[in-house]
């Protein structure tokens, strides 16, 4: 089907499209699912299973749910330079990788010249809903730290690309046409610099040039915005020597960088220099920055959903109180759904599946409260459409696209909070199988990051804040046990001390016993009863090592864009990183609760 067109300029014509969309998800869901299979029927895959049919029915029965092993072999195929209609009927313009941080190996979608059209509408989408709940962003900026990674070819010539890059680089958002809600204060040039520091230099340049226009502060995800600052932090310094004297440092080498900084760095600004200058070097907290930096700021968009859920005091700590939004939900195999309202609360933010963008389906979950939710075991049934799941249930998300993949396992785990007209708005929970592991028991994302937030309230006597953790299932020692590596940091109240001075033992023994008291039955019974499981330990690593963990999966092929802590390590070289900065150590000093129940 088409894609709608309505002016990006015209709200009120946004928001209809996304009512008559919704409120018409069931007949739309048809469309899209006939479009493809009518379009794609004589394709090598489909015509396996349905031999040139495009009936709903057979798709249901004959074409089976897959991961990506059961199509990396017509993948490769394509990356080797086999032409044919193997998956699609339309050319594979390029192959999208994943973060390579999220679930284990990058994987490669297909992609699409049309695709491109269909993220640019759905980019459209997000401004009129944003624009309902926030007021005058037509009169000013957005300062967003956007960022590219090289693309590397495949031995057939084919790009393969982290999805982000595929957009930044492609006419779409290079030749964009104007739109007076949505202008950064970042020229493209600086986005699209391949070196990362040279592009967060100059782009956090322009935005300081900018500050008293720039009316939303954001990036990607939650972590790549917290580098910027640290960022800031590290080199405020020289942003300020290169804006009192009106001439971009020697060492930015990158001539479309330093082209486009002529015009934003027009002549030199000492005031500016020095306002700068006493809000980052005047000794006192960084709390508040980003609202004491861009003084018109009224929101900061960031993902903070799913992992990037930690970030959330540390982004407050800084943000002095504006709104954190995540406004999308999209991944690789495409662009899913938009968060309808917002301004909530990041632990109520749930995204509405937008029923053009992909065939969607779900696989149920059995219920949280069931001992087996944590393994993530899908229900033996049906995989059910978008109007037919259920308030309250879990579903892993299954997706036909209209570039090839057919009933494919995102690997998303997905709770149904609520319907906007016909279509259902989800809150995104975890991975699958992104778990902790050492007997029986199986920690889930979910379960790990809420036993961590209930843990980090005794930092508070401490004047510390957890910014990061990952975690490591550490079974060279009987039994085994979970590490969790903590980075630290002081709060605005002791600014000047040593994270490693402010330890006190049993205070964070005290934080051993309360995530593991805080994890579930199959994990306490595992430590009380049957001893398989040894103390959980906590260790402290100092400060920068995220960041450090973070270059090394960089540097192995990750998106700085898609970048996420990876909240399982696996990695010998990612765990020699964390433990080579280890400052302290602690265990859990007692076995947490445990009675048994009947699904024990």
């Amino acid at each position: 089907m088409s894609l709608p067109s309505y002016d990006p300029n015209d709200n009120e014509a946004g928001i209809k499209l996304l009512e008559e969309l919704t409120t018409n998800a069931d007949l739309v869901q048809q469309q899209v699912l006939e479009e493809i299979l009518t379009t794609n029927s004589d394709t090598e895959y489909l015509s396996s299973f349905l031999n040139g049919h495009s009936d709903k029915q057979l798709f249901k029965t004959k074409l089976p749910i897959v991961d990506y092993q059961d199509i990396q072999p017509y993948i490769e195929r394509i990356a080797h330079g086999d032409k044919s209609h193997i998956i699609s009927a339309k050319p594979i313009t390029e192959l999208l990788t994943s973060s390579g941080t999220s679930g284990g190996k990058p994987k490669m979608m297909p992609s699409t010249a049309e695709e491109l059209d269909r993220k640019t509408f759905f980019y459209n989408l997000l401004v009129p809903v944003l624009n309902k709940y926030v007021e005058g962003l037509e009169h000013g900026k957005g300062m967003y730290l956007l960022f590219v990674k090289p693309e590397i070819r495949t031995s057939s010539g084919l790009m393969a690309r982290p999805v982000l890059t595929s957009y930044y680089k492609s006419s779409n958002f290079r030749k964009r046409p104007f739109n007076r809600y949505n202008v950064f204060t970042s020229p493209d040039e600086t986005i699209l610099c391949p070196d990362t520091k040279q592009s967060m230099y100059c782009q956090l340049l322009c935005g300081l040039v900018q500050r008293h226009e720039v009316l939303r502060v954001g990036a990607v995800f939650a972590s790549a915005l917290l580098r910027a600052i640290k960022f800031l932090e590290d080199f405020w310094r020289d942003l300020c020597s290169d804006i009192r004297s009106g001439r971009l440092s020697d060492w930015i080498a990158d001539g479309g960088c330093r082209e486009a900084l002529s015009c934003v760095l027009k002549k030199p600004n000492p005031e500016l220099a020095d306002a700068i200058e006493r809000e980052c070097g005047g000794g006192g907290s960084w709390e508040g920055i980003i609202r004491r930096m861009w003084p018109r700021t009224k929101l900061v968009e960031v993902i903070v959903t799913g992992s990037m859920a930690q970030y959330i005091s540390t982004l407050e700590f800084y943000s002095g109180g504006l709104p954190l939004v995540s406004t999308m939900y999209a991944s690789s195999e495409c662009y899913f759904g938009i968060n309808f309202k917002p301004l909530s609360k990041p632990c109520d933010v749930s995204y509405t599946l937008i029923p053009n963008m992909a065939y969607f389906e779900f696989l149920p979950l059995l219920n949280d409260r069931d001992r087996d939710y944590c393994n993530g075991q899908v229900v033996k049934s049906q995989a059910v459409d978008l109007v037919d799941v259920k308030l309250g249930r879990y579903y892993e998300l299954v997706v036909t696209t209209f570039t090839g993949l057919y009933r494919f396992r995102v690997g998303d785990i997905l709770m149904v909070t609520g319907f906007h007209n016909k279509a259902p708005q989800f809150r995104f929970v975890q991975r699958r199988n992104v778990v902790l592991s050492i007997d029986t028991d199986k920690t889930n994302e979910e379960d790990l990051l809420n036993a961590m937030n209930r843990a980090k309230l005794l930092l508070h006597p401490l004047g510390l804040l957890l910014t990061d953790y990952t975690s490591y299932a550490d079974t060279s020692s009987i039994p085994g046990h979970y590490v969790l590596f903590w980075e630290l940091t002081h709060d605005s109240s002791k600014p000047n001390l040593l994270v490693r001075d402010s330890l006190d033992s049993c205070l964070m023994e005290e934080c051993c016993w309360s995530v593991e008291e805080s994890l579930d039955s199959v994990y306490r019974r595992c430590r009380r009863k049957d001893k398989s499981i040894g103390p959980l330990e906590i260790r402290v690593v100092r400060c920068g090592t995220f960041d450090a963990l973070m270059d090394l999966c960089v540097s192995r092929g990750s998106s700085l864009n898609q970048y996420k802590t990876p909240r399982c390590i696996k990695s010998d070289e990612a765990l020699h990183i964390l433990d080579s900065r280890v400052v302290a150590r602690f265990f859990s000093p007692t076995t947490p609760s445990w009675e048994p129940t009947p699904l024990d």
